[in-house]
C-alpha cells in the first residue's frame, strides 16, 4: 500500500478540479473532492450538529450530489485526523466509495464503529498510514505530514497531481512542545515550498486570533493550580476528542494522589480507544469506574466529562441539576470547563454553570484560569504555514466568510506573488495549463439526518411536511411557577394531523399523567429552566408515543412562565 518511490504518472494534459463540499463559509462538515480524469479522491467527511431551529434533525451532512454525477465511484478517501467535523460524515460517503480509506491508526478507530453500526464493512478498507508515508491513487501521490492539533495522530496531505503539488493543511496548530513530541513537520514543509507548490490550502478557524495557539503543556500550570488548591472533588469538562487535555489531566491526578473517572459514553469510548492504541497512558491504580467515584472522598476524585457545550443530554447538564446516577458536585468542589465556548451555545453553557453554581461548585473556565488552548493555529502560525509553503496559489478552508476573507488578507500581506482565491462550497476549482480558474459550480448543500431513523431528508421544510403528514403534530401544555418549580394544574395536550379515535383519546389523557409526573419527578433546578424542562417533555412523550402507538409526531412542548 505505501510506497515512498512513487511519483505522479505522465499526464500533464489533464486538468484537476478540487470541489469543496462543505467546510467553506461555516464550521464543519469538512469535505473536499479531488478529481483528475476518472479518479476522484475525497479529504475527510465531516458532519456539522444541527442548530437549535431544526427539530428532530440531529447531524448535518453535506449533499454528495456532485459525487453522485461524476460517472464513477471515488477511488479513496483520506482523513486527516480523528474530529466528527472531518469523519462524521463517512458512513453516508461510503456507498460511493469503491475503494480504501486511510488514516492514522486512531482516526480509523473512531470512524469503525460508526461504519459498523450502519452495516458497512470495513474488512479490509481501512488503512492505515503514518507521517511520511505516500500513497498512490490513479494519477495521484499522496504524501502524509505530520502536524499538531488538540489530539494526536493528525496529518496534513500533499497531494502530488499532474499539475503540481497541492497541500491541505487540515486542523493543525504549530506545538514546539507536543505532549506526544511528534512536532509539526516544518522541514518537509519548507523543502516541498522550496520545491514549488501550486496551491495551499489552510485551515482559517483562529485566523482572527493574534499571536499564537500556544502548546498543550500551557494548561499544566493553570490545572496543578486548581489541584493544589482544591480540597473536593474535581470535574473537568472537555470534548471527548481531547486525548492530549485528558493525559495532562491524568499525570496530574497520577501526581495528587486523586483517581480518575471518565464519565459519560463518550468519553468512556474514547478513552479507552486510545488507551488500547497506546495514545493514552494511565498508571495502574489510577483509574476508576464513574460506578465508583461515591466510593472514595471527594478529595481523592477527578472526574473527566462531556458537556463543555451545555448539551442538554451531556454528562456535565446531569450532574448540574443533580439527575446523574454516580457523580454529584457540592461545596469544596470544582467544576472545570477545559474548551472554547462554541459560538451560538452562550446561553446554553451559562446555564448549566449557573446549576452547578447553585450546587455549591467553584466553576472555572478560560479567562479566569488558563484552562484550554485552542487547537487552531493563530494567525502568527498561519504566517509561518505561508512563508514555508510559498504557494502559487492560496485557497483558505474551515472557517465563516469573515474567517476566510481575513485569511486572504494575511496570505497577500505574507507573499504578494500568492494569488488568493476565496471561493464558496460547490465552487469548481480548476487547475491546468493555464493556471487555476472557477470553471463552474456543483451542486451541494446539506442534508439533515435523523438519528433514530434510518433515512435522510433534503431540506427542513420538506423534513417538517413529511413528518406532520406521516404522524401529525402534538403540543402538550403547562404551566410552571418558575420561583418554586410548581405545576399548575393537569398538562394539556393538542394534536394536529394525529388520528384520534378510542384508544388513542385514552393514551392521549394517560400521557397528559405522565407529563405531569415526569415533571413532578424531576429536579427543582429542571422545573425551573424552560430549555430543559422542555427536553424532558418532549423525550418522555416522544418515549410513550414510540412504544405504545408506534408513532413518532413531531412534539413542541410549550412551556407557560407563571
Amino acid at each position: 500500500m505505501i510506497r515512498h518511490e512513487m511519483t505522479v504518472p505522465e499526464a500533464q494534459a489533464l486538468p484537476v478540479d478540487v470541489v469543496p463540499l462543505g467546510g467553506l463559509r461555516e464550521f464543519g462538515m469538512n469535505t473536499m473532492a479531488i478529481t483528475c480524469g476518472e479518479t476522484t479522491i475525497v479529504i475527510d467527511a465531516g458532519v456539522m450538529f444541527a442548530e437549535p431551529d431544526l427539530p428532530g434533525v440531529d447531524l448535518v451532512v453535506p449533499d454528495l450530489a456532485y459525487l453522485e454525477g461524476l460517472g464513477h465511484k471515488v477511488a479513496a478517501v483520506f482523513l486527516t485526523h480523528g474530529h466528527e467535523d472531518h469523519i462524521g460524515g463517512l458512513p453516508y460517503l461510503m456507498p460511493l466509495v469503491d475503494g480504501p480509506v486511510y488514516g492514522s491508526k486512531l482516526a480509523l478507530a473512531l470512524v469503525e464503529h460508526r461504519l459498523e453500526q450502519h452495516a458497512i464493512d470495513v474488512r479490509d478498507r481501512l488503512k492505515p498510514v503514518a507521517a511520511t508515508d505516500r500513497v498512490q491513487v490513479g494519477p495521484f501521490v499522496v504524501e502524509c505530514l505530520r502536524v499538531t492539533h488538540s489530539m494526536p495522530d493528525c496529518l496534513a496531505l500533499a497531494i502530488h497531481t499532474p499539475q503540481g503539488v497541492l497541500v491541505h493543511t487540515g486542523d493543525f496548530k504549530i506545538d514546539h512542545t507536543p505532549l506526544d513530541g511528534e512536532r509539526t513537520d516544518l522541514p518537509r514543509l519548507a523543502e516541498l515550498g522550496q520545491q514549488g507548490v501550486l496551491a495551499l490550502f489552510a485551515d482559517s478557524t483562529n485566523v482572527d486570533r493574534p499571536g499564537v495557539a500556544g502548546s498543550e503543556r500551557d494548561v499544566i500550570d493553570g490545572f496543578e493550580e486548581i489541584f493544589t488548591s482544591t480540597a473536593g472533588k474535581i470535574v473537568v469538562a472537555m470534548f471527548a476528542s481531547s486525548i492530549h487535555r485528558m493525559q495532562v489531566i491524568v499525570d496530574l491526578a497520577a501526581q495528587f494522589d486523586r483517581h480518575v473517572a471518565f464519565v459519560g459514553r463518550g468519553m468512556i469510548d474514547n478513552s479507552e480507544t486510545a488507551q488500547r492504541l497506546g495514545y493514552l497512558r494511565i498508571p495502574h491504580g489510577v483509574a476508576i469506574r464513574d460506578t465508583e467515584v461515591r466510593d472514595f472522598p471527594a478529595s481523592d476524585v477527578v472526574c473527566i466529562t462531556t458537556g463543555t457545550q451545555g448539551e442538554p443530554a451531556a454528562a456535565l447538564s446531569r450532574i448540574a441539576i443533580d439527575d446523574h446516577r454516580f457523580v454529584k458536585v457540592d461545596d469544596n468542589d470544582v467544576v472545570v470547563f477545559s474548551a472554547r465556548a462554541i459560538p451560538g451555545n452562550e446561553r446554553a453553557i451559562g446555564r448549566v454553570m449557573n446549576h452547578l453554581a447553585l450546587r455549591g461548585a467553584e466553576v472555572i473556565y478560560e479567562g479566569q484560569k488558563h484552562v484550554h488552548v485552542s487547537g487552531h493555529g493563530h494567525v502568527e502560525e498561519l504566517k509561518l504555514m505561508h512563508s514555508l509553503v510559498r504557494p502559487k496559489y492560496f485557497v483558505p478552508v474551515h472557517g465563516e466568510y469573515r474567517q476566510l476573507a481575513r485569511h486572504a488578507r494575511v496570505a497577500q500581506a505574507v507573499s504578494r506573488t500568492t494569488e488568493v482565491m476565496v471561493i464558496d462550497n460547490g465552487d469548481v476549482l480548476r487547475f491546468d495549463a493555464e493556471g487555476a480558474t472557477v470553471a463552474g459550480r456543483a451542486e451541494v448543500g446539506r442534508r439533515f439526518i435523523d438519528g433514530t431513523r434510518t433515512g435522510e431528508v433534503a431540506d427542513e421544510v420538506l423534513r417538517d411536511r413529511r413528518h406532520l403528514a406521516g404522524d401529525g403534530l402534538i403540543v402538550p401544555m403547562l404551566a410552571v411557577n418558575m420561583q418554586t418549580g410548581a405545576l399548575q394544574g393537569t398538562p394539556e395536550i393538542i394534536t394536529r394531523g394525529f388520528v384520534v379515535d378510542e384508544s388513542s383519546e385514552q393514551l392521549l389523557r394517560d400521557a397528559a399523567l405522565m407529563i405531569r409526573d415526569a415533571v413532578l419527578a424531576a429536579p427543582i433546578e429542571e422545573r425551573t429552566d424552560v430549555g430543559l424542562l422542555r427536553e424532558r417533555v418532549r423525550a418522555e412523550l416522544q418515549r410513550v408515543m414510540r412504544r405504545k402507538a408506534g408513532r413518532r409526531p413531531l412534539i413542541v412542548p410549550v412551556v407557560m412562565e407563571i
